[in-house]
């Protein structure tokens, strides 16, 4: 039984989940949109949507905590652009749809953008 087992293994360690979260989030922020697998971008939405948030409240610990995780590019990017512009928002940055099969493998597709 899989009782209180929350989010997806992917058949990887936990370091390397989490740093497939942390460049899925940030090719996201960077390019407005990625492509990717349905699964990982079901994963990679509410993280990201965590992060957004914190980015909104323009406070110190929030601004420590994004640096903390990505490059600096990437954090001024998502503190100054993409955080203001949702700052009226609660919730729903992000959207997922589906587009169909990959042709090698047939897995699942889904675009993730930001709205």
């Amino acid at each position: 039984m899989k009782h209180l087992v929350k989010g997806r293994q992917f058949k990887r360690s936990k370091s390397q989940r989490k740093a497939l979260l942390k460049q899925l989030a940030t090719a996201v922020i960077l390019n407005g949109k990625i492509t990717t697998t349905v699964a990982k971008a079901k994963e990679t939405a509410p993280y990201l949507e965590k992060l957004i948030t914190a980015a909104g409240k323009q406070d110190l610990v929030s601004a420590k905590k994004i640096h903390s995780i990505f490059d600096k590019e990437t954090a001024k990017k998502l503190i100054k652009e993409v955080a203001p512009k949702y700052q009226e928002r609660n919730g729903g940055y992000l959207r997922v749809t589906k587009i169909g099969s990959r042709q090698g493998d047939c897995a699942e597709m889904a675009v993730l953008e930001l709205v």
